[in-house]
């Protein structure tokens, strides 16, 4: 058996591509096709070693109390941010729709600490409603990232280019949002 140097754990499921997590905790989880064999894993693992260990690294350099615990929020304030972040993409997930000739069914609103949306194959849409904080544009980037997906259900080359079609600049936000996502989760004070 092949040894890396961090550790991680595996989740075999029915997809069909191999994906690496790291969490903000610093855990490696890396999900594989069922079917994929050990030293195909491991080959992977291999290659993308120093960009698991660079975001271990990060992952260990913040502070282990979360910004949010510093003011948590109320049910009310909760509940009030939400009902605006769904108001706000209610209405850019319909402009972007007819934008891009997409349709999609239901929108909810979430607050996940891994993803900031995420489209079904049904296509309905999850948005984190922490996005009312970002900057607008960023906001936008992730309503045209999952309205994409009703065109490819995937992150190849052909879906970027989905992407780029309606956002040209859309790495720029990709950007934002990994540099300064975390900052999302601060609450914001009462």
């Amino acid at each position: 058996m092949i040894s890396h140097p961090f550790p991680y754990r595996l989740i075999r499921s029915n997809r069909k591509t191999l994906a690496i997590q790291v969490s903000v905790s610093g855990q490696v989880i890396v999900r594989a096709p069922r079917t994929m064999s050990d030293s195909t894993i491991h080959r992977f693992l291999s290659q993308k070693e120093s960009w698991v260990l660079e975001h271990i690294s990060r992952a260990a350099s913040i502070p282990s109390q979360s910004p949010a615990e510093d003011h948590p929020l109320s049910d009310f304030r909760r509940s009030y941010y939400m009902e605006s972040a769904r108001k706000i993409f209610k209405r850019k997930t319909a402009a972007y729709a007819r934008k891009m000739d997409v349709t999609y069914g239901r929108i909810t609103i979430r607050e996940q600490k891994t993803r900031w949306g995420s489209c079904t194959s049904e296509g309905n849409l999850n948005f984190n409603w922490r996005l009312i904080f970002a900057p607008e544009k960023v906001l936008d980037y992730v309503v045209v990232h999952e309205l994409a997906h009703r065109k490819e259900m995937n992150h190849s080359p052909a879906f970027y280019a989905v992407v780029a079609s309606v956002m040209p600049e859309y790495k720029t936000y990709e950007k934002w949002l990994r540099d300064n996502g975390r900052t999302l989760w601060q609450n914001p004070t009462p």
